[in-house]
């Protein structure tokens, strides 16, 4: 029997220092959290009731341009809302039966359109060779030309200081010159300081963007019809 025995004890031996050896098993901490819910419509958020259309509308500072872009218009820009454009037939034509606040709609429309062939509303584009900056691409020495807050290249990456130096540009050029897109001896209006809109085909995609929205379409086209 103890021949057995010592055998036996010497092969257990190892398998019971290596089990002393072995660390124990971690275990996993499980943290309880709420369960999460997934968007799978596919569609944008929605826009704020109070905020125009604008084309910039689904991008990340959207809201916010529209936001900026309205009050200015609403308070440095507001010569914009007292003139009637020769050429608004061409751009937004009910503007003329409406009043300040569903004009100020239009403008916020027309800089958001326009924002998509100057920077592709990236607010931090440089475009011209280092020459125009931000959303609207303006120019430094037209920002101080026209006396507008922020007047350097490195500023006017500021998605709202440049939009706020756009409206300023505007309210010079347009009442000034009774127009948005005019051309006799040279360019009128807000096509005086941005290239795009004296772009044939660039300022017919911008004119549908803002002639289809509801505050630009006659009232006989967006009152619902009487059924029969």
């Amino acid at each position: 029997m103890k021949r057995l025995v010592a055998p036996l004890i010497l092969a257990i031996a190892p398998l019971v220092a290596d089990a002393q050896e072995r660390p124990a098993t971690r275990s996993i901490p499980i943290v309880e959290e709420d369960p999460i819910t997934l968007d799978l419509s596919g569609r944008p958020a929605a826009r704020s009731a109070d905020l125009p259309r604008a084309r910039w509308e689904y991008r990340r500072n959207g809201p916010l341009w529209s936001r900026v872009a309205l009050s200015a218009v609403n308070t440095h820009g507001a010569a914009l809302l007292k003139v009637v454009p020769k050429d608004i037939a061409d751009w937004c034509p009910a503007y003329p039966d409406h009043d300040a606040e569903t004009r100020a709609a239009f403008w916020v429309a027309l800089m958001s359109t326009l924002a998509r062939y100057e920077s592709t509303w990236n607010p931090r584009a440089v475009g011209g060779g280092g020459r125009w900056f931000g959303l609207l691409q303006i120019y430094p020495p037209t920002a101080e030309f026209r006396d507008c807050r922020v007047q350097s290249g490195t500023a006017l990456k500021n998605g709202p200081d440049n939009l706020n130096c756009a409206v300023r540009i505007m309210a010079i050029t347009v009442p000034r010159d009774e127009a948005i897109s005019l051309k006799d001896t040279r360019w009128r209006g807000v096509a005086a300081d941005w290239g795009p809109i004296r772009n044939d085909w660039m300022r017919r995609d911008m004119q549908r963007y803002t002639k289809r929205q509801a505050f630009c379409r006659p009232l006989s086209e967006v009152r619902p019809k009487r059924r029969p």
